[in-house]
């Protein structure tokens, strides 16, 4: 399927700091650009979820980390490539992201997405976009477009048709906590 048009649509949207429904590499998410701290309290709004617990936030590439932690710790391109599934990272010191969307300790959250239409959206875009699963906060993560609830679906600015008829289960990410020594500890496998 051809999703050019639901890329155009999109970067506009982010652009002028509104939210996306849309399909990720795990389930769909409710999304903003990373760096625009509006757009970020808008998405919390949304949700119905408190400030304290932070986003994730994703790329489109490893060399696109850089820009966002400040030091990258040498272990990691081995421990994603040992990590078939998709895999969130949370990194110490995060930096150029909207403050809102990093944790108080000063943590973010990073995955680099696998998913054709994530990736090509965030390159064209060129900036960081937020992911978090498309629910009220609480409630259960749809793992399908169909199970999404029509509060969510009226909330967001834009609804990506991609990807609406794929009835593969999806399911989030791994996520792992890594210090800049190279430790981690995994939090959800």
């Amino acid at each position: 399927m051809d999703f050019s048009e639901d890329i155009r649509k999109s970067i506009g949207i982010l652009q002028s700091g509104g939210s996306l429904l849309y399909p990720t590499d795990t389930v769909w998410g409710l999304g903003c650009d990373a760096t625009n701290y509006q757009a970020v309290e808008k998405i919390y709004r949304i949700k119905r979820r408190t400030e304290r617990k932070s986003l994730i936030v994703l790329i489109d590439s490893f060399f696109s980390l850089e820009i966002y932690v400040r030091k990258i710790p040498e272990i990691l391109p081995d421990l994603l490539a040992s990590i078939s599934n998709p895999v969130t990272i949370i990194y110490s010191n995060a930096r150029n992201l909207a403050p809102n969307v990093i944790a108080d300790d000063g943590t973010i959250a990073i995955r680099i997405v696998s998913d054709l239409f994530c990736r090509e959206l965030i390159r064209q875009f060129g900036r960081p976009v937020v992911s978090t699963s498309a629910n009220i906060s609480g409630a259960e993560t749809p793992a399908l477009f169909s199970q999404i609830s029509q509060e969510i679906k009226e909330k967001a600015d834009y609804t990506v048709r991609y990807g609406q008829d794929i009835f593969t289960r999806a399911r989030p990410s791994t996520i792992i906590r890594l210090f800049e020594d190279g430790q981690y500890t995994m939090i959800r496998e």
